[in-house]
């Protein structure tokens, strides 16, 4: 006997620009998907999506929010609670692009109506699905020291928010997960360039545990980058998030590194004889799988492994180094 098809989760996606368009890309491909509808409001690009994804155009929010069990909410940070709000009225699932808000009085809101209609809300913290991410969660358990760093060009688009919502966050959110221990102290530089808030900051997160992380993010970079290093009693991790890739130095190779020195196996100082283990990495599209774990979780009616809790941590620590940086510009 075969199982019957579970029902497609019909899913919307309001704002279908740079990345909302591949949040219908992915919907219209998903198995436990059905890409119902967009709503957007530009007309050349919401023909050109609806004509790509056969999907539908929907000419006012509430009508996509009749429609959808979830939608992806993929518009300017700042319009995050106007577009949100009326969708949790209406009971849909919510994945919110990362920050959750631009504030933490409009996310208490936003998780106020979730909680009233009985909505999930996953937010869009893309690094988590990352599988540098999957590896990392499974082998730091004592991290000491992280230093991370994300760089990107300038570009107009997310310049409503500074540089620490844009992309910093992301990198909070990381570390928040890591560490798993309050925030013991918080010191924050950053420094105003094109846009009207930071371009360019460093945050030094101090933890009751102990552990230490210092956080850069610059959009006024000729390049791209999204790395981290974490240290801890055990091991030195480096890995690249952006190229899925990195590698591994465990303490008890420095030892015997020590060991064959001492017995001059290996010349002093060599340090190409430490063996530098790269990390197996299974690469994957992020988006891809973040997506497949909201519809999974809009089916099972399970909280979402990044959930409204997450991002309201992520963003009060992101507003904590914002509000530093700017009571220094003054």
């Amino acid at each position: 006997m075969f199982s019957k098809p579970k029902k497609k989760i019909r899913c919307g996606v309001v704002g279908v620009g740079s990345l909302g368009q591949h949040h219908a890309r992915i919907y219209a491909a998903l198995p436990g998907a059905e890409l119902t509808g967009i709503f957007e409001t530009s007309d050349a690009r919401a023909a050109e999506i609806c004509a790509k994804f056969n999907c539908r155009r929907f000419a006012t929010l509430a009508e996509l929010g009749a429609a959808c069990e979830a939608v992806s909410v993929v518009v300017p940070t700042d319009k995050h609670e106007q577009v949100a709000l009326p969708l949790l009225a209406q009971g849909c699932h919510l994945l919110i692009e990362k920050p959750i808000c631009a504030s933490l009085e409009e996310a208490e809101r936003v998780v106020a109506a979730a909680r009233a209609k009985a909505c999930i809300v996953q937010v869009g913290h893309i690094e988590h699905f990352n599988p540098v991410m999957s590896f990392l969660e499974k082998e730091i358990d004592e991290p000491r020291y992280i230093t991370a760093e994300r760089l990107a060009p300038y570009q107009p688009r997310g310049t409503e928010v500074g540089v620490v919502l844009d992309l910093m966050i992301h990198d909070i959110g990381i570390v928040l997960a890591l560490v798993k221990s309050p925030i013991a102290k918080i010191d924050s530089v950053g420094v105003t360039v094109l846009s009207k808030s930071e371009d360019i900051a460093n945050a030094r997160i101090q933890f009751a545990n102990g552990c230490v992380a210092n956080l850069s993010a610059s959009r006024m970079s000729t390049k791209k980058a999204r790395e981290i290093r974490i240290f801890q009693g055990n091991a030195y991790l480096s890995l690249d998030f952006m190229n899925q890739a990195g590698h591994l130095v465990k303490k008890n190779d420095i030892i015997a590194y020590g060991v064959k020195m001492k017995l001059g196996l290996v010349k002093v100082g060599d340090l190409s004889a430490i063996p530098v283990k790269k990390i197996p990495i299974e690469k994957g599209e992020p988006l891809a799988l973040e997506l497949a774990h909201f519809i999974e979780a809009v089916g099972q009616a399970k909280q979402p492994k990044v959930g409204a809790a997450l991002g309201m941590s992520a963003l009060e620590v992101a507003m904590k180094i914002t509000e530093q940086i700017r009571a220094a510009q003054k």
